[in-house]
Formats: structure tokens, C-alpha cells, sequence
């Protein structure tokens, strides 16, 4: 009983939370910003199937984080450095599922053994180390706050001007080929913004869960809704919440942010995955199931 009581007070711990709360300033913002950012983008990760991409991408997000922690530079931008050589190298192949399936795992094991390469040779901190993998967004500082709302701002941007013609070629590649619409050029612009994005998401929960910012919000809406107005507005509002939810709760616990952000997003994905089967058998409302059963 005793232990039990012990590991309940390392997971939820909330003494002196008031004043612990007035340090998380930058997190919170910071976190809001990523959850637009992650909620948004993953509505096509979801559309255009590519959610082993973004691990793919988030493996050299770390490989290139940890390089800069090594060599003393700044992590985010070590980070995004990594997501945006991978996205590059997946986007070139273009919209052909087998041959990026093939890159992305060559990648994946590449950039793994990279990130654990330069992690064993860092003697810094061994908190440092394992932030990379799980996430340290409670300990974001203001110099980085700045780099992860400057990112934010251009990702956003980007999307906004990509999402008509991208939700149409991705509804429906060979239509908008057919009309002109550049798709091979929009799935190459994508994935550059999607390693931005991924980079930014490391940030929250480290490497190994970056899936639960990009992909498990935009699943979640798929779930509910399939209006193109809905779908986003739901993903977003998912994504804020598994940040801002895993931050506070994190807040006075020794345990990492990660757990908390992932079982917030699992959490939401389970409920509006039986919410929209319930209403499939008695109402015959259509979903968004491009996710895997």
C-alpha cells in the first residue's frame, strides 16, 4: 500500500501547484501553438496515409536534435535540420506508396542509430538525453519559445496557402492532375511542411511518440465528422487539449510530459472512435476511416 501510494504521488503530485504553474508559462504557450500546428497538419497525414512517414521524419528529427546537443547549438534547430532532410528525401519519390514505404524504412533504423550514436558520445546531462526521446516541454526556455512560435507561424502560413489545392489532390490525385493541379509539387511542399511540423511535435513528446500530435488528433476527428470544416476544427481542439492537459498534469509529478499527452490523445481517439461507431449502427453517419481499423 505503501508503494502504491508512493508511485501515485510520482505520477499526480500537485503540492505548491500554484506556484509551479507561474514557470509554465512558455510551455503552455508554446504548447497551444504546437497543437494548432500538429492538429492541422495531421488532417492530411490522415488523408494522404503517410503516418509511417512522420515516424520516419520524427527518427531524423532526433538523429539531428541530438547532433546539435553534442556540438552545443540549438536543439530545435538541430531538429528541424533532421525533419527536413527526411522529408525532402520522401518527398522526392513523390506519391509512389512502395518505393517511400521502402525509403522511409531505410530511414528509420538510420536515423535511430545516428540519434543513439551522438546521444553516447554527449556527457552532458543525462536529462538532456532522455528529453530527446520523451519530451521536455515543461522546461522550454524563452530563446526556444521563440524558435518553436517563429516555426509554428510559417508552417501555419504555409498550410493556409497549400490547403485548397492540397485537400484536392488529396481527395483525389489523378482529377487534379488532370485539371493542373501540380501534385507531384504539392506532395513534395507537404512533406517539407510536415518535417517542420514533426520537428516542432519532438519538441512535446520526444521521438518515439511524435505520432500522438500528428496523427492520433486528425484519426480521432476522422472518427466523428467528415466535413472539411468540422475535421480540422476537431483535430486542433484534440491536439490543444493532449498538450495543454499533459503539461499541467505534468507539472508537479517526476514523471515525463509524454505519458500524459499520449494517454490524454489515446483517451479522446477511444471515445470518438465507440461515439462514432455508435452512431454509424443507429443513425448510418458516414466517417472519415482513413485511419487502420
Amino acid at each position: 500500500m505503501i508503494l502504491a501510494d508512493g508511485i501515485w504521488h510520482q505520477v499526480f503530485a500537485f503540492d505548491h501547484y500554484g506556484e509551479l504553474l507561474a514557470l509554465v508559462r512558455n510551455s503552455l504557450i508554446a504548447g497551444a501553438a504546437l497543437g494548432l500546428v500538429g492538429g492541422l497538419a495531421g488532417v492530411f497525414v490522415i488523408l494522404r496515409d503517410l503516418p509511417f512517414a512522420v515516424h520516419g521524419i520524427s527518427e531524423l528529427s532526433f538523429a539531428g536534435a541530438s547532433a546539435a546537443l553534442l556540438l552545443g547549438t540549438n536543439i530545435v534547430a538541430g531538429s528541424i535540420v533532421g525533419s527536413l532532410l527526411a522529408a525532402g528525401a520522401i518527398g522526392a519519390l513523390g506519391t509512389r506508396a512502395r518505393d517511400r514505404n521502402s525509403a522511409i524504412g531505410i530511414l528509420m533504423p538510420f536515423g535511430l542509430g545516428l540519434g543513439v550514436l551522438f546521444l553516447a558520445l554527449y556527457k552532458g546531462r543525462a536529462a538532456n538525453k532522455f528529453g530527446l526521446l520523451t519530451g521536455q516541454i515543461v522546461a522550454v526556455d524563452t530563446p526556444q519559445t521563440a524558435w518553436l512560435l517563429g516555426t509554428s507561424a510559417l508552417v501555419l502560413a504555409a498550410l493556409v496557402v497549400l490547403w485548397r489545392p492540397l485537400t484536392f489532390a488529396s481527395a483525389d490525385p489523378d482529377v487534379a492532375a488532370a485539371r493542373g493541379v501540380p501534385v507531384r509539387g504539392l506532395s513534395f511542399a507537404f512533406m517539407i511542411v510536415l518535417g517542420l511540423a514533426v520537428a516542432l511535435s519532438v519538441q512535446v513528446v520526444g521521438a518515439l511518440l511524435v505520432l500522438t500530435l500528428v496523427v492520433t488528433p486528425a484519426a480521432a476527428a476522422g472518427r466523428v465528422t467528415a466535413s472539411p470544416v468540422l475535421l480540422p476544427l476537431l483535430s486542433v481542439v484534440f491536439a490543444v487539449a493532449s498538450i495543454e492537459g499533459g503539461i499541467l498534469l505534468a507539472l508537479g509529478s517526476s514523471v515525463p510530459i509524454s505519458p500524459y499527452v499520449t494517454t490524454i490523445s489515446f483517451g479522446i481517439y477511444a471515445i470518438c472512435r465507440l461515439a462514432g461507431t455508435f452512431r454509424a449502427r443507429h443513425w448510418g453517419a458516414r466517417t472519415v476511416t482513413a485511419q487502420p481499423a
